[in-house]
């Protein structure tokens, strides 16, 4: 090639003087890359320092190559062929081909950071329909395992029942007992016959029939076992009114063994589950009763422990006016004797008072019907709207309500009325008929406290007996008044 030398870049071997690089010749990969826009060819008159030229084509020099710069036979190219000079450029062209290239880049970044926005949103969108959807799986997933616990707080469940219906009535706890015997002995005898538990007699062991009917009765002994634990567990440790947990609990130990139990096809026998859950029933029924009837004899035995304190106190009111009447008698058979007529009849007045003293005294003791009905109230321990209608056969009511307000509430009672009637066990029927929706003890019907106010109570009494002598309407509650003005302020 006239006029041109191959132009070494940095870094190679120098070739022979003259040399030119035949077609498809290769550098060698080891070689260092040339420079970018680096001059390959260059006049011979000037220097190899690979600054661009003017653009211009020579002809091909026709020289042999030198044998160090040939690389090895195994190399793969890492340069691009070079068989012809490269034609330099300007400085200006130079500078307007990389702004070209850096416009070219700039693009190209904008339509990445566009991509990559749009690829970020789908992402959040992505995201955030992962979330709306583990959400709604995950309540899913809680209703579903809320649906398979069994509830055990005994308050809880009383809260949730209300009040108790019997499964099973029956008159009282002794036919309760001889009911659960009877179940108890038709639950022994479905285990003696072997119907308790289900399952399949053609599974096979170790290709075995025999071995694998063996196997069969083995495993059902077991599962028996481990739901009958469960079932007296149930029984054990039953509250009144929590059948229902009891129940769940069975159901549950049901389907376990069913599962377990599906290879041979076990399961328990509907029938025996049936008389498992009747016992459950039963059981809990019977605990209700038991507890009904202990709360009954225990206000049976209140009850005559206050006929008791009645009849006493009418007993010593007799002897204390026979003693009065006595003493009249033998002070006016005096006074006659001394001929002080006038006094003598101021004492048959009184003697007369007496006899009729004694005649009521003899009426309320001789009619267990007779006695005070009393309204009563404590807005310290129960609120300004409840009240408690009640009744007392003694001699001195107040007596009786002064009990009431010992040490079991903060506060005495305040009276409303006391209206003494022959038949007050009736007329104090009707009036807790006539308030029977508002009890506060919904299940105890003997506790006697009522969601009213005094003024009601008066218009049903009023319209009952007619007119009232004396009836107070605002409770005095001097303890509490005086009280409450010190209490500490609540948060």
């Amino acid at each position: 090639m006239q006029g041109f030398r191959f132009n070494t870049p940095p870094g190679w071997p120098t070739p022979p003087e003259g040399w030119v690089p035949p077609d498809g010749w290769l550098p060698d990969p080891s070689w260092p890359p040339a420079p970018v826009n680096w001059a390959f060819w260059v006049p011979d008159d000037g220097e190899q320092d690979g600054s661009p030229r003017p653009r211009h084509r020579a002809a091909e020099p026709a020289v042999e190559p030198a044998e160090d710069l040939a690389p090895d036979a195994g190399s793969a190219p890492k340069q691009g062929i070079v068989s012809e000079p490269t034609v330099p450029l300007s400085d200006d062209e130079a500078l307007a081909g990389e702004r070209d290239r850096l416009a070219a880049l700039r693009a190209e970044i904008a339509a990445e950071t566009k991509k990559l926005a749009d690829l970020r949103a789908s992402v959040e969108s992505l995201r955030a329909q992962s979330s709306l959807d583990g959400r709604d799986d995950m309540e899913q997933s809680a209703a579903d395992l809320r649906a398979q616990l069994v509830e055990l707080n005994d308050a809880l469940l009383l809260q949730q029942v209300g009040i108790y219906e019997y499964h099973h009535p029956l008159e009282n706890a002794d036919a309760y007992r001889d009911r659960l015997a009877d179940v108890r002995e038709r639950i022994k005898a479905r285990v003696r016959s072997k119907e308790a538990v289900l399952a399949s007699d053609m599974f096979s062991y170790n290709n075995s029939l025999a071995k694998g009917r063996k196997m069969t009765s083995d495993f059902a002994k077991l599962m028996l076992r481990a739901y009958n634990a469960e079932a007296d567990n149930c029984v054990r440790s039953l509250r009144a009114g929590a059948v229902a947990t009891a129940k769940k609990r069975l159901e549950a130990s049901v389907e376990t063994i069913a599962r377990l139990g599906s290879m041979m096809d076990m399961r328990i026998s509907p029938g025996y589950h049936a008389l498992r859950l009747e016992e459950i029933e039963l059981t809990s029924d019977y605990l209700v009763k038991v507890q009904e009837e202990r709360e009954q004899a225990r206000e049976e035995r209140e009850r005559l422990r206050e006929e008791r304190k009645a009849e006493q106190e009418l007993a010593a009111e007799r002897e204390r006016l026979d003693k009065e009447r006595t003493h009249y008698r033998n002070a006016l058979q005096a006074l006659r004797d001394q001929g002080k007529l006038e006094e003598a009849v101021e004492l048959e007045a009184r003697l007369g008072e007496l006899d009729k003293a004694i005649e009521l005294n003899d009426f309320r003791a001789a009619n267990i019907r007779a006695g005070y009905v009393y309204v009563i109230s404590n807005i310290g321990a129960f609120g300004k709207d409840v009240v408690k209608i009640g009744l007392t056969r003694r001699l001195e009511p107040l007596d009786r309500i002064r009990e009431l307000g010992d040490a079991s509430v903060p506060f005495p009672f305040d009276v409303h009325a006391l209206y003494f009637s022959d038949d007050a066990v009736t007329l104090e029927n009707e009036l807790h008929s006539a308030f029977a929706e508002r009890r506060l003890n919904q299940v105890n019907l003997r506790r006697e406290f009522f969601f009213a106010t005094p003024t009601e109570v008066r218009e049903i009494l009023a319209a009952k007996v007619g007119s009232l002598l004396e009836f107070s309407e605002a409770p005095e509650a001097t303890q509490y008044f005086q009280s409450h003005a010190n209490w500490p302020a609540r948060s």
